[in-house]
């Protein structure tokens, strides 16, 4: 895993092989904030990083100089190693949680500028997570909400739906 921009651009980082995290690949990760240059000021904003597996994402936007970046992951061994790496870059602007995505969502009162959620693509309530980030009301104005799935699943009939971007098995939907 590498940071593409930012700070500590060219950085390499190795997740522990026991991580049972999909990690999204960094050509998906680099046209993805290739996109997100043209639609988001990253540098100061607030991003939240939902199901943040080994933190590329949450890493990069705070290599970018977000202003607060929060980690949601469930798993001991992925936010350990996030934290590792955050430490090991001296990343002061990332604060890691441990716990249920949509628990965090549910009692949430912050408002972001980007969030960004890369669940499993087999879970079940994957496709609730648009309506759940929506009606929780935790983007900001002018906020982003790009979700990471299958071609299994289709988001352009919500209401808050802009587009999706493919990268080659990476499907990328952007809500605002």
């Amino acid at each position: 895993m590498r940071i593409i921009s930012g700070k500590w651009k060219g950085r390499r980082l190795n997740p522990p092989k026991n991580i049972t995290a999909r990690p999204t690949t960094d050509f998906a990760k680099e046209s993805l904030f290739n996109l997100l240059q043209n639609k988001i000021q990253i540098e100061g904003s607030n991003v939240l990083d939902l199901f943040a597996g080994t933190g590329s994402i949450s890493l990069e936007c705070a290599s970018r100089g977000a202003a607060d970046v929060i980690a949601v992951e469930v798993a001991h061994t992925q936010q350990n190693f996030i934290i590792s790496a955050s430490k090991q870059l001296g990343a002061e602007n990332l604060t890691v949680i441990r716990g249920d995505a949509f628990k965090f969502i549910a009692a949430c009162r912050q408002k972001f500028d980007l969030i960004f959620a890369d669940p499993p693509y087999a879970l079940d309530k994957l496709p609730t997570l648009p309506d759940l980030v929506f009606g929780a009301q935790l983007l900001a104005e002018d906020g982003l909400f790009v979700l990471e799935h299958s071609a299994n699943n289709n988001f352009a009939g919500h209401p808050h739906f802009l587009e999706e971007r493919k990268y080659g098995n990476v499907h990328f939907s952007f809500f605002a």
